[in-house]
C-alpha cells in the first residue's frame, strides 16, 4: 500500500503545480481556455453564425455572441438529442445529462462531451484526490474504496447515436476501468433506477468493504446511511467503516445536515470537502479544510464570465472575465464549455471571497427557489402547481411563501407551505395532494425525491390568518413600491418569522 501512496504522491505532484499556476495566474490560464474552443469550434454552425475564425480577443467574442440561456439552445439541443452533429461543438455528442426543468419545459438535457467528460469531470474527480491527499498527507484513503451514490436516473436510450441520463449515471457509464478497483458498488448496481433495489444492493455489497470514502448529495447520502444503519442495528456508521475519513459532497448546502453527518460519524477525524460541479460542469473544489470557500477551478475547458446580479434587468449590463472581479460582489455566473454551451447563464450566483487564489461561495439562483435536497423547485413550478390545486378546489390565492423542512432525527425531509386564501379550498388535504403531484408532473428532480417518500415527505400546508404577508411586510417597513413577498425560500428566515406572526395575530 505504501508503493500506492508513493505512486499517487509523485501524479499529485506536477497536478498540484499546474493548480498553483493558474492560482497565480487566472487571467492567462482562462484565455487559454476560450481561445482553444473558439479555435476547436470555428468550423461548426454555431462557430460559422458567429465567424468563430475571426475572433482575436475576449472582448470580440463577448461583443459577437450573445448571453444564452437555455430556451435559446433549446433548438439546437432538440437537433443533437435526435442525433445532427457538429452543431455546437465538433466531437461527437451522444450523452446528455437531464436536469431539472425550465419555464417551458420539465427536464433539461444539456450536451456532455468526450472532453467535458476527460477534461472537466474526471480531472475534477482526480483533483480531489490531489488537493486532498496534498492536505492529508498521512491519509488512509486509497487502502480502502470510495462509496459513490449516484442519482435515480440510469442510462436512457434516445435512440441509436444519443442516450441520457442523471450526470452521476453517465459518469459511472464512462468511467475508466480501472476506477473499480478503488470504487465500491459495482456500475450494475450503481445504474439501478429502482431507488430501494439500489439501496438494498449497495448495502449488502458494501458492509463487506473496506469503504474509507463517501461521496454524493448530503441529503440522498443521509438516506442511504440512516438504511444502513437500521439494517445493520448500529449505532453509527464507524461501527460498520471504522477507516472511513472522507465525505466530498455537493449539489445542495451542506450547513443543515452537517450536525446529523456529526452524530452519525463521531470522530474528528472525518473530513468533510465540497464541490462545486453541475451537469453544464465541474467549477470548483474547497481546496482547504479549514475554510468553506471553493477553489474556481480555471483549466477545465471552461470559460468563466459573471454578471453583477444588480445589473441582471439592465439591456446593456457589464459583463466581466475573471481578471475584473471584485470580492463580497453578487454576480450570476456565466459559462462557455467544451461541450458547446457557448455564453450560458446557468442560473447560479456567487461571490468571491479570495482573488489569486480565486475563491467562491455559491450565494444563490438568479431567483427564487428551494433546493435543499436537489429538488431544484423555481416559482415557474410553484405557480403551475398553485394553480391546478386551486382550480380544482375552488380556491383563491392572496399570498404564499414556501420553504424546505430540514431531516432531522427520524424524519424526513419536505417543504412547508404558507398560504394566505381569499376563498378556501372546499377540501384543504385535496389541495395540498394536487399541489404535489402537479409538482412532480412539472419537475422531474422533485418528482424524483418524492419518489416513494424516500427523500422527501408530503408538503406540510399552513393557512395564514387574513392580512399576514401585509403585516409582516408593513412591520419591516415595505410596503408598496417594489417590496414583495419572497415566494420561495432555500431556508427558514421568511416562513418562521410569518409562523410566529400567525400565531401571534
Amino acid at each position: 500500500m505504501q508503493i500506492i501512496n508513493s505512486i499517487v504522491t509523485w501524479l499529485n505532484f506536477k497536478r498540484l503545480y499546474q493548480i498553483d499556476l493558474f492560482k497565480k495566474f487566472p487571467f492567462d490560464a482562462q484565455r487559454e481556455v476560450i481561445f482553444n474552443l473558439v479555435k476547436r469550434a470555428k468550423r461548426t454552425e454555431f462557430g460559422e453564425k458567429y465567424d468563430f475564425k475571426s475572433i482575436d480577443s475576449i472582448q470580440q467574442f463577448q461583443e459577437r455572441v450573445p448571453v444564452h440561456t437555455y430556451e435559446d439552445y433549446k433548438l439546437y439541443i432538440d437537433r443533437l438529442l435526435k442525433g445532427e452533429q457538429n452543431v455546437l461543438w465538433p466531437s461527437e455528442i451522444k450523452w446528455f445529462a437531464k436536469s431539472s426543468g425550465t419555464t417551458n419545459d420539465k427536464s433539461k438535457f444539456i450536451p456532455v462531451s468526450r472532453e467535458t467528460l476527460e477534461d472537466t469531470h474526471f480531472r475534477g474527480g482526480k483533483d480531489i484526490l490531489a488537493i486532498y491527499a496534498s492536505n492529508y498527507p498521512e491519509t488512509n484513503l486509497f487502502k480502502g474504496k470510495g462509496l459513490t451514490l449516484g442519482g435515480s436516473h440510469q442510462i436512457n436510450k434516445i435512440n441509436n447515436e444519443s442516450f441520457y441520463g442523471d450526470l452521476s449515471a453517465i459518469l459511472i457509464e464512462n468511467l475508466p476501468f480501472w476506477t473499480y478497483f478503488i470504487k465500491t458498488p459495482s456500475q450494475e448496481i450503481a445504474l439501478l433506477s429502482e431507488w430501494e433495489e439500489k439501496m438494498e444492493k449497495i448495502t449488502d455489497v458494501t458492509l463487506k468493504e473496506n469503504v474509507t470514502s463517501l461521496a454524493g448529495v448530503p441529503s440522498w447520502m443521509l438516506v442511504l446511511i440512516r438504511y444502513i444503519l437500521e439494517k445493520t442495528g448500529k449505532d453509527n456508521l464507524l461501527e460498520i467503516w471504522p477507516n472511513l475519513e472522507l465525505f466530498t459532497h455537493g449539489g445542495v448546502s451542506f450547513d443543515p445536515y452537517r450536525e446529523q453527518y456529526q452524530k452519525l460519524i463521531p470522530t474528528e477525524k472525518m473530513n468533510y470537502m465540497e464541490t462545486y460541479n453541475a451537469s453544464e460542469g465541474f467549477f470548483a473544489i474547497q481546496d482547504r479544510p479549514e475554510q468553506n470557500d471553493m477553489l474556481l477551478m480555471l483549466d477545465y475547458g471552461i470559460f468563466y464570465e459573471f454578471l453583477p446580479v444588480d445589473e441582471l434587468e439592465k439591456p446593456n449590463p457589464k459583463i466581466l472575465h475573471i481578471d475584473d472581479v471584485e470580492i463580497n460582489k453578487n454576480y450570476a455566473i456565466i459559462i462557455t464549455t467544451n461541450s458547446g454551451l457557448w455564453r450560458y447563464m446557468i442560473g447560479d450566483t456567487v461571490t468571491f471571497t479570495s482573488l489569486y487564489p480565486h475563491k467562491i461561495k455559491i450565494s444563490g439562483r438568479t431567483k427564487h427557489f428551494i433546493n435543499a435536497f436537489g429538488e431544484e423547485v423555481i416559482v415557474d413550478n410553484a405557480e403551475k402547481a398553485l394553480t391546478e390545486a386551486s382550480n380544482q378546489t375552488g380556491a383563491l390565492i392572496k399570498d404564499y411563501t414556501a420553504a424546505p423542512i430540514f431531516m432531522e432525527e427520524g424524519k424526513k425531509g419536505g417543504h412547508h407551505w404558507l398560504i394566505e386564501f381569499v376563498k378556501m379550498p372546499d377540501d384543504i388535504s385535496k389541495f395540498r395532494d394536487i399541489l404535489d403531484l402537479t409538482l412532480q408532473k412539472v419537475n422531474s428532480d422533485y418528482e424524483a425525491k418524492r419518489y416513494k417518500d424516500i427523500t422527501l415527505d408530503k408538503p406540510e400546508l399552513t393557512v395564514a390568518k387574513k392580512n399576514l404577508f401585509y403585516n409582516w411586510l408593513k412591520a419591516k417597513g415595505k410596503i408598496g413600491g417594489q417590496n414583495k413577498v419572497p415566494r420561495l425560500a432555500n431556508n427558514r428566515k421568511y416562513i418562521d418569522e410569518l409562523l410566529i406572526l400567525n400565531k401571534e395575530m
